[in-house]
This record gives structure tokens, sequence and C-alpha cells, in this order.
């Protein structure tokens, strides 16, 4: 009985904690062998990022198994369990499961995957990405591993140029009093650890530089020359990293040392100090369109007409919404708001109007795929809904039509209470109501 009791405990470990084995031709990927296999590879790579919990994950797996025995020796197939491995999920802005990323000629930009889910689907969408990479290359336009020719990094991993030379003279100017803020390694050129840190310190550099847009910046101080900085930030070992935000006291790193340690680190530091996205009214197509397709989703409430709420209740749902933006503002989401009525196109392509106002969806562009907000128009109820989304649970439909719908153009909200319209006044003085009552008789 014990020794059953033990195989069903292992096999619900293993259902847990992974969907591929030793035996299958699925790579499973983590942050120690993900930059060797991966990104230091000539290899095009489609690599699964799922969570063992996620039932769209669950049925997929037997058809990535096929397309991986499939394409053996042609192209890689990998999966990382992005729930495990939460730096790689960051680094590469997963948001929901499962994601498929295409690694080719650049492997610090990864394409999105946009093929069917069927074993047949993925081997077609693999053969598509390598006749292009193959393509490219008989061109000249790529270098061949993964990197570009210009990148004048290592092993494929950056550009050496995106990490910032910082020295006595440069120091304070772009460190302590710059806007961004840093991470800064000081090293020895003798030092073995500071060696083996380069690689994965240039290829962080160049991944940060691109998804923060340079408001996290990387840098390096050779504390062998430059040893006033080292004395004044008290370095003892080499290489040791600091932290600074601008107006606070430097911060020991005490993560990991890959790139996806790094990289994941970045970004909380992006995410704690970016300001909370804007809230947007949809008054053209315009504001509509960039705010989507900027966005992985963009969340859009309809609220109630102006005459029903007045001023005061539609700001009251405003706050909510800009509450809940500022709570899941590390997604770097896009918020857009209507009024019932106005847009009237983007209401029908949601199905909104059959919960009454105010309703909420998000959208994703990219795939035309929406979900509508079944709870409560709350922190509470939006917050669960989010969540929900965010680690692809919630459910989703097709946007109706299959484009996003077109957007009137109104005038903004001049944030007053509503005024109905003014009725004509009609003179009666000519009219003799006597006469009608006869007439009528």
């Amino acid at each position: 009985m014990e020794l059953l009791q033990g195989v069903l405990v292992s096999a619900l470990v293993i259902t847990v904690h992974g969907f591929y084995t030793a035996s299958d031709d699925v790579i499973e990927l983590n942050p120690s062998n993900f930059n060797k296999q991966v990104l230091q590879s000539d290899s095009l790579w489609l690599i699964e990022f799922y969570a063992p919990w996620c039932g769209h994950c669950q049925r997929l797996t037997p058809d990535w198994k096929k397309a991986a025995t499939a394409l053996k020796g042609i192209v890689k197939i990998g999966a990382v369990d992005a729930d495990q491995h939460k730096s790689l999920g960051s680094q590469y802005g997963i948001r929901g499961f499962p994601t498929i990323k295409v690694f080719g000629a650049n492997k610090n930009k990864p394409d999105d995957y946009q093929g069917g889910r069927t074993s047949e689907a993925i081997v077609e969408g693999a053969m598509t990405a390598l006749r292009s990479l193959v393509k490219d290359r008989l061109s000249g336009r790529t270098g061949g591993s993964g990197q570009s020719k210009q990148s004048g990094g290592g092993s494929g991993a950056g550009d050496k140029k995106d990490v910032v030379e910082l020295t006595d003279d440069n120091f304070d100017r772009l460190v302590l009093n710059g806007d961004e803020v840093w991470m800064v390694e000081f090293f020895a050129p003798w030092c073995g650890h500071c060696k083996r840190l380069e690689p994965e310190w240039t290829a962080a550099a160049t991944a940060v530089k691109d998804q923060t847009k340079g408001k996290v910046k990387l840098g390096a101080v050779d504390a062998t020359v430059h040893q006033g900085l080292a004395s004044r930030y008290g370095i003892r070992g080499f290489p040791t990293i600091k932290i600074f935000s601008k107006g606070e006291e430097p911060e020991d790193y005490e993560g990991g040392r890959t790139r996806a340690d790094i990289v994941a680190r970045a970004m909380d530091l992006f995410s704690a100090n970016a300001p909370p996205p804007e809230l947007h009214e949809i008054i053209d197509q315009d504001i509509f369109k960039s705010t989507c397709d900027d966005s992985q989703l963009c969340i859009v409430a309809v609220l109630p007409h102006i005459l029903d709420t007045g001023a005061s209740g539609r700001n009251s749902y405003l706050d909510v919404m800009r509450k809940m933006a500022e709570k899941y503002k590390k997604k770097m989401w896009g918020w857009l708001w209507a009024e019932a009525g106005a847009q009237m196109d983007l209401e029908s392509s949601l199905g909104i109007g059959g919960f009454g106002y105010p309703a909420m969806a998000a959208i994703n562009a990219r795939k035309m795929k929406y979900s509508l907000l079944k709870g409560s128009f709350s922190e509470t109820g939006i917050h669960e809904f989010l969540r929900d989304l965010s680690v692809g649970r919630g459910s989703t439909a097709s946007i109706g039509g299959g484009a996003l719908p077109k957007i009137s153009t109104v005038e903004a909200w001049n944030g007053k209470d509503g005024q109905l319209p003014v009725e004509e006044d009609i003179d009666l003085s000519d009219v003799d109501l006597d006469d009608l009552g006869k007439d009528e008789l």
C-alpha cells in the first residue's frame, strides 16, 4: 500500500511540475541553460512558455511533443515552465499561457508565433520561419547566430556599447543626477568571476535597453582604475553590483548572475519607477488604435451616459479605473473609456450592452480576441477579472468582424454635468384652441 501511495505521489509531482521528460523531443529550458542552449545557438527555436495548472497548456502538450519529434534535427522545440521560472517569463513579457515565441536570427528579439496549435500547424509555422531565416542568410541580412553582425558583443548575447563605461568624471552626472535607474557593476579586469559575468551583463544590457526604452541602464566601473568610486561605495570584492535610483541611497543587488536574473530585476525596477498609464477617452480612431496596437492588452470601459450619472458618478468610475491602472502598471497595458452610445460599432463588436453599463472588456489587438468583465465594476471585481486574464484563466471570444471596429470622432467630455437638450418654445398665441376642439367633434 505504501509503495502504491509513493508511486501516486511521484506521478502527481511530475504532473504538477512539468509536462515533458528526458524521453521527449521537447527540450526543457530554464534560467541555467537558456543562454547557452538558445541565445548562443545558430538553430531556429520554437519555445512554449507554459504553466502546469493551465488547461490550454495541458491540451497543447501532445501536439507540442508530436511537432518536436517531426522537427527533430531541423528546428528545435523547447518549453519553459514560466510558473516556476518567472524570471524567464518576465524577460520575454509573458502575460498568458501558453505563449509561443520564435527565436530566429536575432535571439534578443523573438517573434510571437501566431499560427494554430495542432501539431500540423506548428510544423508548418516552424518551416515557414525556417525558410525565412535561410532566405535572410542568403541575402546576407543576418549574422547567422543569435545576434546581428553589428552587435559587437560576444556569444551572440548583446552589444557591448549598451553597457555604459562609468568613470570618476562621468559617474555623478550620468548616474546620480540622471533620471534613469542604474544597475552598476564594479569589476576588476583580473577577476575570474567578473570575466564570467561579462557576457551575461552585456546581453542583459541590450535586452534591458530595448524593453525599458532606456529608462533602466546597465553600467560598469573598473574599480582598479577608478578607486575613488570604489572607495566611496565601500567596494570590497568583485564583481559587486549596486542599484542607483535618483534621490535614494544605493542598494546592493543580491540576485542571480544570469542574463535572465539581471533582466528580471531590471524590469521590476522599471515597473516600480514607472508612472501609471494614462486613461484616455476614446474620441477618435487614432487614440483607440495606437493604444491597443502598442499594448498587449487594452482595457476598455463603456461608462453610463453623463445624464445618468452626472460628473461625480462618472468620476467615481474613472477613479476606480485609475486605481486599477496603477495596480497593474507593471503589465504596461493600455486603458481607455467611452460613453455609452458614443461608439456603437465598438460596443457591438465586443458584445457590450447586454449586461448594462458600466461595462468593461480587455482586448488583445494582435490576436483579435477580447474578454468581458462579468463581475462588478469595482476595485474587487475588476481586480479578479484582470488577475484571471494575467494568468491565462479568462475566457475569450473573437472580436466581431475579425478586425478592430471603426471609431467615431466625438467631442471629449468637458468634465461637467450633462445638460438636457433645450426644447424649442412653440408660440400658440395665434391658435384658437376652442375651434380645434369643435373641429374634432
